[in-house]
């Protein structure tokens, strides 16, 4: 078995920073799910949220959101419904298309997110950003950014449209 490269297997620097960075991701993201669970939200809650509160009218089409979120357009259905349970959402027909639906964004769910969203940043601070000194967090930018654009890159060349 032959990579892009000619290497089969990584260096044991390559393997000390692959595996620090799974790390780092999984307990980072496992860190933040528990601080939002005090608020009754998961990460995916909160990622729909900041989606819909961004979007044109606080709305945006179930397909599109699926993609931004990368869910499945049935993971995401089962999503919405347990938020609109939850009164955060809501769903609403497309007039231009009668099997297009839309996620919104209620009013409850844009006072929970007005109300949350202070806690997330500081524990992203607390939990990510001040652990860094400024210059450590320009190198991660610069870093990272050639991996942001090779996986948009493929996710558009596999058919999808960039999940961001």
């Amino acid at each position: 078995m032959d990579t892009d490269n000619g290497k089969l297997w990584l260096s044991d620097e390559e393997q000390r920073v692959w595996r620090t960075h799974l790390d780092v991701s999984r307990l980072l993201m496992h860190q933040l799910e528990a601080d939002l669970q005090p608020f009754g939200l998961t990460n995916n809650d909160y990622e729909i949220l900041v989606n819909l509160s961004e979007s044109p009218e606080q709305r945006m089409r179930m397909s599109e959101l699926a993609t931004r979120t990368l869910q499945s357009k049935s993971r995401l259905s089962h999503q919405i419904t347990r938020m609109e349970n939850a009164r955060l959402v809501r769903r609403e027909s497309c007039d231009s298309d009668r099997r297009g639906l839309f996620a919104v964004l209620t009013q409850q769910g844009w006072e929970t997110m007005l109300r949350v969203a202070p806690h997330h940043v500081a524990s992203v601070r607390r939990h990510f950003i001040d652990l860094l000194p400024a210059e450590a967090l320009a190198q991660l930018q610069k870093a990272l950014d050639p991996v942001a654009d090779h996986l948009l890159g493929a996710e558009c060349e596999a058919g999808g449209k960039p999940a961001v």
